[in-house]
């Protein structure tokens, strides 16, 4: 499994990278889009936003992570663990591609993406920056205590509206992740359905500079994910 996508910002030598990982039904086109939003506060990072590697089975048009299509919690875990692997290798190789360490890393997850993200990035041998998830949701958070490697901050926003993936699922990856000693901030979004806001996209904003930048914090500021 290989995955590509696209890119926005330095080819190589970058001082961070932010990889993008889209919902069910989208492609790598959906959050590059965020990237020249986030560039002026992120300087020297690349940007990169995989394609998922199955097309959708739910549509005519779009990829997806896993299917979706048969929700019992054992058969979503396999289909994230299957595609486990072919995500670390494309991170390695975006990594290896600008020179940096796993500290430098930034993954921002919406809705299915969140799902791969949260699962692959707390499993990894060395810990991310950074897990931002949007409108997702924690897969089988029972079994995070017995397989979890990497604790890296994450910040979850989710709308209270949401008609897709339930509301009730960022208390309970908030709970998971805090008991399993992961800093985790997460911010319900009132009215809010299955997306992002420009609240949202601020607070992801903040962290990521926090993160990724921590010098260019304006003194006394308060970012979101601790």
């Amino acid at each position: 499994m290989e995955l590509e996508g696209p890119r926005h910002g330095p080819a190589e030598k970058a001082r961070a990278l932010v990889v993008f990982l889209h919902g069910l039904g989208a492609d790598g086109n959906d959050l590059i889009s965020l990237a020249p939003l986030l560039e002026p506060l992120l300087p020297d990072t690349a940007f990169v936003s995989p394609h998922a590697p199955f097309p959708c089975d739910m549509a005519p048009m779009g990829r997806q992570w896993f299917s979706l299509q048969d929700r019992d919690p054992d058969v979503l875990l396999a289909g994230v663990r299957a595609v486990e692997p072919g995500l670390n290798t494309f991170l390695d190789a975006e990594l290896a591609r600008h020179g940096l360490s796993d500290d430098r890393l930034a993954v921002v997850g919406f809705s299915q993406g969140t799902m791969t993200a949260l699962h692959t990035l707390l499993r990894r041998p060395r810990s991310c920056a950074l897990i931002v998830g949007f409108s997702g949701a924690l897969l089988k958070p029972e079994v995070l205590g017995e397989e979890i490697v990497s604790r890296p901050p994450v910040l979850l926003v989710h709308g209270d509206a949401d008609p897709v993936v339930p509301f009730e699922a960022l208390a309970a990856a908030e709970q998971a992740l805090d008991l399993n000693g992961v800093p985790v901030a997460a911010y319900p979004r009132p009215g809010l359905q299955h997306g992002i806001d420009q609240e949202g996209l601020q607070l992801c904003a903040a962290a990521l500079m926090q993160h990724l930048f921590p010098d260019a914090v304006p003194s006394g500021a308060e970012p979101p994910a601790k």
